[in-house]
């Protein structure tokens, strides 16, 4: 039982973190983007609430109780960054000691659905057969290696806004606008590739 554990939290922490599946990573980036380090507290609950959106999909579709076209999936976690980046350049990056309304804790958790579907997809694959008796503990497992992960990258990107505003003195708004434009044009090119035409 704890080998299959580990296999899968390992396997949830890898995924997140693979470079092949950058969408993810770049959602955290655009979630980060009007974060300093002095918000780590924040920052940590929204990606949780996004972890808490994608456990109910990705639990649900792992026990085959929630379907939904993957195609329409692979286009929708796109829209989910560029939405997140537009909202990151109306309202601009975040004061110290200002804090996040609780709808935005909502949004995470609502665009965290979309992007466990997603995840959904990448663990039927990872499935090994003849445990499927196991599933609960891999779901489990998979879940908390993708929180894991997220709480790795956010801390990562972090600390890396944190050097660049604070060490390399560019402002705040210069740096949030840099990350979200960053997220948004790549999440179109991966939104014009999803696309069938």
């Amino acid at each position: 039982m704890d080998s299959v554990f580990w296999t899968y939290l390992k396997l949830g922490r890898d995924h997140i973190a693979d470079l092949g599946a950058y969408d993810h990573m770049l959602f955290l980036l655009a979630l980060c983007a009007v974060f300093t380090i002095s918000h780590w507290r924040q920052v940590i609950l929204l990606a949780t609430g996004f972890t808490l959106g994608h456990s109910i999909t990705l639990i649900g579709a792992g026990l085959d109780i929630i379907r939904f076209p993957m195609d329409v999936i692979e286009i929708l976690i796109p829209v989910t960054i560029i939405l997140t980046g537009i909202y990151n350049l109306r309202r601009g990056p975040l004061e110290k000691g200002e804090s996040l309304r609780r709808n935005h804790y909502f949004l995470a958790a609502g665009f965290g659905l979309i992007h466990g579907m997603g995840f959904s997809n990448f663990l039927r694959s990872a499935l090994m057969p003849g445990e499927e008796s196991e599933l609960v503990i891999q779901l489990l497992a998979f879940n908390i290696g993708i929180e894991l992960g997220q709480v790795i990258i956010v801390l990562v990107i972090l600390a890396i806004s944190w050097l660049i505003v604070n060490q390399f003195g560019l402002s705040k708004r210069y740096w949030n606008g840099a990350l979200s434009i960053l997220a948004i044009g790549v999440s179109l090119f991966l939104l014009w590739e999803k696309i069938p035409f």
